[in-house]
């Protein structure tokens, strides 16, 4: 059963990362909207010096991993890394795989937003965070007993402005819609309660 359980667990994480990873490289990188803190700096990072998105966002992500160490346990930090490492790979191949002709920037903000909710809620679901600043918030939820979407988003705001300040204007507006519409999702599906059917009412059933 702990097999089974621990199974289920890290398939869970590589879906997550995927799906994230599949929102950052088709829609949201490609018009240089931040998914996130993380995400922010890697634009920057990939502005200032070229570095690839997905290897930028890995760097990022991977250096928050002391503080999940220390705050969150050892287990939540390897799931951390099993799940921003899934991310980053996924973005570099979504970005050179998946062609989008960006006819309509909003459309696909939208899309991206939605999709990256569900990827990061499959993650903090499992108890690990989607790497960066997520690591932090679920910190703070986990000290406060809230939702991680609410800390989520304020932390990121603040990061959105320096990208926006570097690049454009109008990026702090799309990236302040993403984080909306994703930490929205997040909350939601955070919530969601699957129940599940015991072995002993399977039994019931079966002597009827």
């Amino acid at each position: 059963m702990i097999f089974r359980g621990l199974c289920r667990k890290y398939f869970m994480i590589i879906l997550g990362g995927m799906i994230q990873g599949f929102a950052m490289g088709v829609f949201l990188f490609p018009n240089s909207v931040p998914s996130g803190g993380a995400g922010g700096l890697t634009v920057l990072f990939n502005y200032w010096f070229h570095i690839p998105m997905g290897i930028a966002l890995w760097l990022v992500n991977s250096s928050m991993l002391v503080i999940a160490v220390q705050n969150l346990g050892g287990a939540s930090a390897i799931g951390t890394l099993a799940g921003i490492t899934v991310t980053s790979l996924a973005v570099n191949f979504f970005e050179v795989n998946v062609y989008m002709p960006h006819s309509f920037v909003w459309l696909e903000l939208l899309l991206g937003s939605v999709t990256l909710g569900v990827g990061v809620a499959l993650l903090l679901r499992q108890g690990v965070s989607h790497g960066g600043i997520g690591i932090i918030a679920l910190i703070i939820s986990k000290s406060r007993r809230i939702n991680p979407g609410k800390p989520l988003f304020w932390i990121n705001g603040s990061i959105f402005v320096v990208t926006a300040y570097v690049i454009d204007w109008q990026i702090v507006i799309q990236a302040l819609c993403c984080q909306w519409i994703s930490t929205r999702i997040v909350d939601w599906l955070y919530n969601i309660r699957i129940p599940r059917k015991t072995p002993s009412l399977a039994l019931d059933w079966r002597k009827k």
